[in-house]
């Protein structure tokens, strides 16, 4: 009787199987052992560029150029504040969670102690500073005072940029609107009613230039 496969073909067979395994397993392992190409460790081994230490940085601040030296982790409201004197943006949560540090860059609100100075450089930054023209107030600040829209003030300033910028945004055309697009500024002391007259009063009067 003529038998194909016998058990010693079949053994064979099998240890040579086992040999290629064992051969390709091992290269495998090496190929995975083995250091990467040159290029590629150096990329990542390369150091990061990055700025440490005081830089001179210059914001436009009110329509005047204004420079000054602060670490690039220094945020915009501790610039305006500590470098530049401009102590009407107050720190309150310093979390953005509160609105007392609301500034407008390029006429939009931004929270100040979120925003990194450095990232402001070359765009034009109004505070409560620079809405009145000299001894002439903002039509929203005059209306504040009119409504009493504060009682502590601390949230003042914040309030009266956000409301500027509100209005100007088309955001303030009824109460319901109006307090949806300022609920992000808070005030403690809930002068929330008198607030709202006084945006309403100049969105009705179309007065937030500035």
């Amino acid at each position: 009787m003529n038998h194909d496969h016998t058990p010693e073909a079949d053994g064979s067979a099998a240890d040579g199987s086992r040999r290629t395994f064992v051969k390709q397993a091992g290269g495998l392992l090496g190929l995975a052992l083995a250091p990467p190409l040159t290029g590629f460790a150096e990329r990542f081994a390369a150091p990061a560029k990055t700025l440490a230490g005081p830089t001179d940085l210059t914001l436009r601040v009110n329509g005047t150029a204004r420079t000054l030296r602060a670490e690039p982790r220094v945020t915009l409201l501790d610039a305006l504040r500590e470098n530049l004197d401009l102590t009407g943006s107050k720190k309150g949560c310093d979390h953005g969670q509160c609105g007392a540090c609301t500034v407008l860059v390029d006429g939009r609100r931004v929270n100040a102690c979120l925003t990194l100075a450095v990232m402001a450089q070359g765009k034009e930054i109004t505070t409560v500073e620079g809405l009145a023209q000299g001894d002439h107030l903002h039509p929203m600040q005059e209306a504040f005072i009119k409504h009493d829209g504060f009682q502590c003030g601390y949230c003042t300033p914040g309030q009266i940029v956000s409301a500027v910028a509100c209005v100007k945004e088309g955001h303030a055309t009824s109460d319901d609107q109006c307090r949806e697009w300022m609920s992000g500024n808070l005030c403690r002391c809930g002068a929330y009613p008198n607030i709202l007259a006084a945006v309403r009063e100049v969105a009705q009067k179309g007065g937030a230039q500035g």
